[in-house]
């Protein structure tokens, strides 16, 4: 469905913060809140650094708010720890993917009846060998954060969904601050433990 015209890219808030405990590498990356919603996708020529040779492409080619979160997605250099209710945005499926790739350690945490669902990006996920469990509950896992490299804390209300990016009003927020993201940290890991019989396999082919 095409978005209306006319609506602002996501807004990313004023004011400075105190990057006193932000790790060297990240802080070229923006760290304010980000506000959905998008007023496009992102063109993959773009994400990828590449030049769009498209006459009439109809994506976007700036720093939109998907843009930003992709960036911190793409600036793990050890790990990506992913706990979220729902993952459908195929763009951030292959930022989760492309980590993969690089060889670091990615853990994915989701909701068992979300999984399901048309155009989740769960299956993608595992087929490309990222280790993925659920809660497999009555009741829902509704978390929706992502922890980066243990250092940087990403979550707010935003669901991983092209909804979420187009249509919803949303917000994103970056922490650095010990305290907090070790608390994460912990969360994400009992949640790993608890969920350990709840590994979600391949599909097979054919």
């Amino acid at each position: 469905t095409t978005p209306p015209r006319g609506r602002p890219a996501a807004k990313v808030a004023g004011g400075d913060r105190d990057r006193s405990r932000t790790p060297p590498r990240y802080k070229y990356l923006n760290t304010k809140p980000i506000f959905f919603p998008d007023s496009k996708l992102p063109c993959p020529n773009f994400l990828e650094g590449r030049g769009c040779h498209k006459r009439s492409c109809a994506l976007a080619h700036e720093a939109t708010g998907l843009v930003h979160l992709i960036r911190h997605f793409d600036s793990a250099r050890k790990s990506l720890d992913v706990c979220v209710f729902v993952i459908t945005c195929d763009a951030i499926a292959n930022a989760i993917i492309a980590a993969h790739k690089r060889g670091l350690k990615v853990r994915v945490i989701t909701d068992d009846d979300q999984m399901e669902t048309k155009g989740s990006d769960v299956v993608k996920l595992v087929a490309a060998g990222i280790p993925v469990r659920n809660d497999s509950n009555k009741a829902h896992m509704h978390h929706k954060f992502t922890i980066v490299d243990g250092k940087v804390l990403i979550s707010g209300s935003f669901n991983y969904t092209r909804q979420a990016v187009l249509q919803n009003r949303e917000n994103v927020t970056f922490q650095t601050d010990r305290p907090t993201v070790g608390a994460f940290c912990k969360e994400f890991d009992a949640l790993w433990k608890e969920f350990a019989c709840n590994k979600v396999a391949a599909k097979a082919s054919g």
